[in-house]
């Protein structure tokens, strides 16, 4: 037994000694390049464009991806990508189409995918709680089976096998099924059209928007919310003018119940109902965890009941100008603040939790069918005159305060120079040049906010094109396994498991707690245990240990009975267009040839950082074995966990 650990944990530690190494050359300054080219950093060559073009406005070549836009030319195929719209796509389509939530309104939601709790609470309220459900639900020692309000410190029913059981039974009599499935359906949707999309700068846009207007899962009705959000308000702009974008964010019941402006009413109404300005408003909503730099933390506060939280909240006010637009120095005040919340008051969401607790009758059935859709409740909106940056907005606007606002900020000098920046920071490199930035500003206020007119004064720049960005970029998580399952040719169905093991790497989708959304820079995610998770996915998934997903080797070499050196280019001419540092190749053979114990793990895992609640957890914490010594199985999955290909 003693032989066993010791064995294991000297793997562990070479295991480490290799992601040290590597985890160097990834934080080098300058991008990793071959010999010669490092010798003459002057140009790409035209396969490097291509390749560089296909890391960065896609999400990595497929087989035959480079020959595909060498034969219709560079230009071409830049045009193509910014013009979706005209990109048939039947394949991805074919690929989500038994993800039946997609195409779900979010009442339809909340009816086939209650709530377990809520749904059980409702039935109580109108009496017709079934007698199993009821008796399972009973406190010991009680005598009624309407005792179903418990105490802070009673045990939850939840955790009782019987209350579970008899909630699964009647989910299947009346035809319902557990929320879990809708984030699962949004999750492969995203892989998959990630993977299988033609219109892979749309996909990429999608992905980057969806970061700069985060939104978390696991706060409340968002589960149910962020469906609508990825298909009515990111997709259809992810291209567009950022203005749209911005005010479609702006009326989504997800981004409204995630920063509580759902919640945010006029002081005077308080004032109005004997209540007092005093006791009604509430100048900062606690979200985040006090002490962290500028205030935030990674970890969201438990919301507070509803009742409590009533009042004027500033939490979108202030992420709508620090993140979605102007930036932490864009020139705003803490009164600006107040005055665009006070905007934004009444911009809110029907039957944000579900319409099963609306009344009966007319108004009842109209919340019923609409659940969870964006409405201006002008009773409770400030209608007051305000000024926000300068700007008079007189009182009597009613909801054209809230564009106005909106209207204002995406005209700022500041939000176009803020914009310029994040989209140079993910393109070309995280420390953007400064000159490239000024001009997709200029292309910003010049356009109106044109997303594509940006992207294509990036595409043609010469510091997009340059040796010093080309592999400059780290893969965050998403991107790594989506680059990976594409480089390979894979199948896969995009489901829990893969989902999973993007967690453990530790960019879990719309799992990231506060509003800044996932970085965006290498000093993220270049750590020994985040390596350690990304070479363990490449052997998992090089060994199609990867449940539904499925990869073939057999085409990736030329020779099976060549030697391993050999073979060893192969696989790097096939992942990698051959582009590997002297160093990393001799790191690689190093490891191949340090054979491990049969059955023994290949490489230690850790935890993934992060917790979410149950249903988008990731797997327990486990051991991934090689399964068997094929050499080309375990040199593709090493050349996945290189520095070159973590680079982008």
């Amino acid at each position: 037994m003693r032989n066993n650990r010791t064995i294991t944990n000297r793997r562990h530690q070479k295991a480490r000694s290799l992601v040290v190494l590597l985890s160097a050359i990834l934080l080098a300054p300058g991008p990793v390049l071959p010999q010669k080219q490092r010798e003459n950093r002057t140009a790409l060559t035209k396969d490097q464009r291509i390749v560089h073009l296909l890391n960065r406005i896609a999400f990595g070549a497929r087989p035959g991806d480079v020959e595909h836009v060498k034969a219709m030319g560079i230009e071409n195929y830049i045009e193509q990508q910014l013009a979706p719209d005209r990109i048939p796509d039947p394949n991805v389509e074919a690929k989500v189409k038994h993800l039946a939530t997609l195409n779900m309104s979010t009442a339809e939601l909340y009816e086939k995918f209650p709530q377990p709790g809520q749904l059980i609470r409702e039935l109580q309220r109108q009496g017709l709680l079934p007698q199993e459900l009821a008796e399972a639900r009973r406190e010991p020692g009680s005598n009624s089976s309407t005792e179903m309000q418990r105490s802070p410190d009673s045990p939850n029913p939840m955790d009782n096998e019987k209350v579970r059981r008899a909630i699964r039974e009647y989910y299947e009599k009346n035809g319902l099924q557990l929320p879990q499935r809708i984030m699962a359906e949004l999750h492969a949707s995203r892989i998959l059209r990630a993977v299988y999309s033609e219109r892979q700068l749309q996909e990429v846009m999608v992905d980057f928007w969806t970061n700069h207007f985060n939104v978390f899962a696991g706060k409340g009705a968002d589960r149910w919310l962020l469906t609508a959000y990825d298909r009515d308000t990111i997709r259809p702009h992810a291209v567009g003018k950022f203005s749209e974008l911005l005010l479609a964010t702006a009326k989504s019941p997800a981004m409204l119940f995630y920063l509580d402006n759902f919640q945010s009413v006029s002081p005077n109404i308080q004032a109005r109902r004997g209540m007092g300005q005093r006791r009604g408003i509430q100048q900062r909503d606690p979200i985040f965890r006090p002490g962290a730099p500028n205030g935030r933390n990674n970890e969201m506060e438990r919301p507070q009941p509803q009742m409590a939280r009533r009042g004027l909240n500033e939490n979108y006010a202030r992420e709508l100008m620090e993140l979605h637009t102007l930036g932490v120095d864009g020139g705003y005040t803490q009164k600006d603040v107040q005055e665009v919340a006070r905007c934004f008051t009444g911009w809110t969401i029907l039957a944000p939790r579900g319409g099963g607790a609306a009344p009966s009758g007319l108004l009842g059935a109209v919340a019923r069918k609409n659940a969870g859709t964006f409405f201006f409740n002008e009773r409770v909106h400030d209608d007051g005159e305000k000024t926000v940056l300068g700007h008079k907005i007189s009182s009597g606007g009613g909801i054209n305060d809230g564009l106005r606002v909106l209207e204002i900020l995406a005209r700022h000098p500041s939000t176009a120079k803020f914009i310029a920046s994040k989209l140079v920071v993910h393109f070309v490199s995280d420390e953007p040049p400064a000159a490239l930035v000024d001009r997709v500003a200029a292309t910003y206020a010049k356009s109106g906010g044109d997303i594509r007119e940006m992207l294509r004064t990036i595409l043609y720049s010469a510091e997009f094109n340059s040796p010093v960005a080309y592999r400059a970029k780290i893969k965050r998580p998403f991107e790594l396994a989506v680059s990976a399952l594409r480089t390979l040719g894979a199948e896969t169905n995009g489901g829990p498991q893969l989902h999973q093991w993007i967690a453990r790497m530790g960019e879990p989708l719309y799992g990231f707690q506060a509003p800044t959304g996932y970085s965006d820079t290498a000093e993220s995610w270049v750590t020994t245990g985040g390596l350690l998770e990304r070479m363990n996915f490449g052997l998992a998934l090089a060994s199609n240990r990867v449940p539904g997903t499925r990869v073939n080797l057999k085409g990736l070499i030329d020779n099976p009975e060549d030697e391993q050196g050999g073979i060893m280019d192969d696989l790097l001419q096939a992942i990698l267009a051959g582009e590997i540092s002297q160093n990393t190749r001799a790191a690689l053979m190093k490891q191949l040839n340090q054979q491990p114990p049969a059955n023994s793990a290949s490489l230690e895992e850790t935890p993934a950082s992060g917790q979410l609640n149950r249903a988008m957890a990731g797997p327990r914490r486990q051991t991934v074995r090689a399964g068997n010594n094929d050499p080309v199985t375990k040199m593709v999955g090493l050349i996945l966990g290189s520095p070159e290909f973590q680079r982008q």
